[in-house]
């Protein structure tokens, strides 16, 4: 039996879902109709291509135990032209740290907690209990592998596993962009002023930033509405300035609007009102 199938099978076993690795990296297709990614896919796609197969046929998505398919029509040809096995990091629950590099491993023994390593052509790849989601170039040399990608298998590795660190997930979180001059005007006024006092006009912004910043959905609809209730209380009167937009794009910004979209929403809320 082919030695990469050999290890594919010794991995299911032990409850690992695997796939076979073509020359270069490529994960192979699980049936014939899609092999070379013949229907589209991409190699190291997130989700299945656009098939008409009845399951998932590309990369990680196709990583299985079941002995039966491994061993299958549809992957027999591909056993026979493998050049690796890869498994999928978030099916069993684990992220691993991919450094390419000298200076990345440097970087890594300086800042993570030791965990179980296995050398790579390259450089080595850490190995951390938990999951997490996939990213490439977190940093110079360093790709998170783990739910949604595979990960080539070279070994059981040396070490004890550890818990995945909170330094290794703050790697992914996204910070929020700087606030971009803007264009948009803000209502020259002119009208009426109804604010008894400057503390009602902060009370306003501040309760506006707050309903932005607290959104956990549909935030585009905040952002626009709450511009709206903004520019309908404090927008006639001349009021409202600059720094209160900004205040206010800032706190849109920080939900991962982007300038752009901050722009389009204020204008489209003072043509609404008419403004």
């Amino acid at each position: 039996m082919n030695q990469h199938l050999n290890t594919a099978l010794d991995l299911a076993a032990r409850g690992v879902p695997v796939l076979p690795l073509r020359a270069g990296k490529l994960p192979a297709g699980n049936c014939h109709a899609c092999r070379d990614n013949a229907c589209g896919g991409r190699p190291n796609m997130k989700t299945p291509g656009p098939c008409t197969c009845p399951r998932p046929c590309h990369a990680w998505a196709a990583a299985t135990t079941d002995p039966v398919a491994l061993t299958g029509p549809a992957w027999a040809s591909s056993w026979k032209q493998a050049a690796a096995v890869a498994y999928h990091p978030g099916g069993i629950g684990l992220t691993v740290v991919d450094l390419d590099h000298a200076d990345a491993i440097a970087w890594a023994r300086r800042t993570l907690p030791a965990t179980r390593t296995v050398p790579t052509a390259r450089g080595e790849h850490w190995i951390y209990q938990g999951t997490m989601p996939s990213a490439n170039d977190v940093l110079d040399g360093v790709d998170i592998k783990s739910t949604m990608v595979y990960a080539r298998w070279l070994g059981p590795g040396t070490g004890t596993m550890t818990a995945l660190p909170d330094t290794v997930r703050a790697l992914i979180v996204k910070k929020p962009s700087p606030v971009r001059p803007v264009t948009v005007p803000v209502p020259a006024g002119g009208g009426e002023c109804r604010h008894r006092t400057p503390a009602y006009l902060e009370r306003g912004i501040a309760m506006a930033e707050q309903r932005i910043t607290g959104a956990r959905s549909a935030v585009h609809h905040t952002v626009y509405r709450t511009f709206l209730a903004v520019l309908a209380a404090h927008g006639r009167c001349g009021c409202l300035t600059n720094d209160h937009m900004t205040r206010l794009f800032t706190a849109a910004q920080s939900k991962g609007e982007s300038p752009r979209h901050c722009a389009d929403a204020w204008a489209n809320a003072t043509t609404a009102l008419g403004m």
